[in-house]
């Protein structure tokens, strides 16, 4: 009698183990490859994030990956000056933010924390502080300075130069170079959280 309850069980237990592991792998799923949240470390891309922010980020911004690798399924277009971005740095692989400055076949050139691109400045002759990626208006802060210059360099296909907003106080493309498109892992899209203000949804 107990063999046969027991065998009568089985196939119930395994049913709930099977729908248990299934939920875990879609929300594994969803949150490695759709969505995430992170949270911004440090001030170097002051004064539109800040430390502590909570960022909503678009994980399929660039294609959709096999979780925890860099296994692309399929492309999704690739980044564009302006946008602010997640990857691992170059230099030790320690989860940075910074925002894409420039891309394949772009020139560019930096002085005193002002991006010229193509030979043309970025930045708006009545507000100084101010740059323009096409219609998008980043407001920097320069007062540490404006960090190292860049004399003039071709981003070639398939790199990008990514930059801090605070120029003056920023670990970023000007230290460790060129950043793969590839490895561009996702793309903020608002801070949801910020420290003295609370939830919001303020757009990047």
């Amino acid at each position: 009698m107990t063999d046969i309850a027991s065998d009568a069980r089985t196939p119930w237990w395994r049913g709930e183990w099977a729908s248990l592991a299934l939920m875990l792998l879609l929300l594994t799923l969803a949150r490695t490859s759709l969505a995430n949240h992170y949270q911004v470390p440090s001030g170097s891309m002051e004064p539109n994030l800040m430390p502590g922010d909570r960022i909503a980020v678009n994980m399929m911004a660039y294609g959709l990956r096999v979780p925890f690798t860099d296994i692309e399924l399929y492309d999704r277009g690739e980044p564009v000056p302006g946008d602010i971005v997640v990857f691992k740095s170059p230099q030790d692989g320690t989860r940075l933010i910074k925002r894409v400055v420039a891309v394949g076949g772009q020139r560019v050139e930096l002085h005193d924390g002002r991006l010229w691109v193509d030979g043309k400045s970025l930045f708006d002759a009545g507000a100084t502080d101010v740059e323009h990626f096409g219609s998008r208006a980043v407001t920097l802060n320069l007062t540490h300075g404006g960090g190292p210059d860049i004399t003039g360099i071709d981003i070639p296909a398939g790199m990008a130069l990514v930059l801090g907003d605070h120029r003056g106080n920023s670990q970023d493309g000007r230290f460790f170079g060129l950043v793969p498109t590839k490895s561009l892992y996702a793309r903020a899209e608002a801070v949801y959280y910020r420290s003295g203000e609370g939830f919001g949804w303020t757009k990047l």
